[in-house]
C-alpha cells in the first residue's frame, strides 16, 4: 500500500508521452519507500533524455532528488535553443551542432535530414546498445520510436519521435530543434551521409552515363562513398519536396 504522494505536471511536448486526463494539469503520485525524481518520472512513461528541467516547489533539482510526501513537480522538455545554465542542468550543455543517429524505423526520415544538410548517422542494423552508445560519445541526438531506447543512462540528448509519416517527422523534428534557419539542402550524400563537394566535369565524366554527359555540365562528388549527384529530374523532385513541405526556394 502507498503511504505517499506527490504532484506533477509536465511542460509542452512531454505532454504527447502521457495520457489524456494527465496532459497540462498537476496530477497526484503515488509512491513508497525512497525513491527519485528520475524513477517516478520514467515510471510515468517519460525518458529522462526528453528532459532538462526539474522544479520541485519552484527549486530546481536533478535525476537523484529523492522525493518528499507532497512536493510538487513540474517537469520541462529539452531546450536545445535556449540556455538555461542558470538552474541545475540535468544534461551536458546544450549541443552547439545538431547531429542525429536514428533507429532502424527511422530510414526515411535520415534520408530527408541529409537532403536538408544535417548530419545524420542512420543504418538498420544499429542494436540498441550501439544506438545508445554512438549518440553518447559522438553527442548525437537519438532520434527513435522506442521509448524504451530513450531511458538508457548514457543517453543524454534523445528524441521520441511521435509522427509516424516521413514528411511529417521530417517537419516535427525540424519544428522541435528550431533548425529552420540552418537547413543547407544538397551539401550532404543522401547515401552516406558523407559532404559533398562541387567537382569539374573532367573528373567524373568517365563515370557518367551518355545522356547525362551530353546534357548536364555542373556536378557534386560525396567525399565518402564517391556518389555523383547532378540536376537531373531526381534533383528536381527534390527541390519541389522542399518547397512543398518547407516553401524553400532552391538553385
Amino acid at each position: 500500500m502507498y503511504m505517499h504522494r506527490v504532484f506533477f505536471r509536465f511542460y509542452a511536448e512531454l505532454n504527447d508521452l502521457l495520457p489524456a486526463e494527465r496532459r497540462q494539469v498537476f496530477f497526484p503520485q503515488p509512491f513508497n519507500d525512497r525513491v527519485t525524481v528520475k524513477h517516478l518520472i520514467e515510471s510515468l512513461g517519460v525518458p529522462h533524455s526528453e528532459v532538462d528541467l526539474i522544479l520541485v516547489d519552484g527549486r530546481s533539482v536533478d535525476f537523484t532528488y529523492i522525493v518528499a510526501d507532497g512536493d510538487q513537480i513540474s517537469v520541462y522538455p529539452v531546450f536545445e535553443s535556449l540556455d538555461i545554465g542558470h538552474v541545475t542542468r540535468l544534461r551536458p550543455e546544450p549541443l552547439r551542432e545538431t547531429r542525429f543517429v536514428l533507429d532502424g524505423h527511422l530510414g526515411q526520415l535520415a534520408t530527408y535530414l541529409r537532403l536538408l544538410g544535417f548530419d545524420s548517422l542512420y543504418r538498420n542494423d544499429y542494436d540498441d546498445r550501439e544506438l545508445a552508445m554512438i549518440s553518447s560519445s559522438e553527442r548525437r541526438i537519438l532520434l527513435t520510436k522506442d521509448r524504451g531506447l530513450l531511458k538508457r543512462k548514457m543517453v543524454s540528448h534523445g528524441y521520441l519521435v511521435r509522427e509516424t509519416d516521413p514528411e511529417l517527422q521530417m517537419l516535427e523534428v525540424v519544428g522541435r530543434f528550431d533548425l529552420r534557419d540552418r537547413v543547407q539542402p544538397f551539401r550532404r550524400c543522401l547515401r552516406c551521409n558523407g559532404l559533398t563537394d562541387e567537382v569539374p566535369k573532367s573528373a567524373v565524366i568517365d563515370r557518367l552515363p551518355a545522356n547525362t554527359r551530353r546534357y548536364y555540365d555542373e556536378f557534386r562528388l560525396c567525399r565518402d562513398c564517391q556518389q555523383i549527384y547532378w540536376k537531373g529530374s531526381h534533383y528536381k523532385r527534390m527541390q519541389a519536396f522542399l518547397k512543398r513541405t518547407l516553401g524553400l526556394e532552391t538553385e
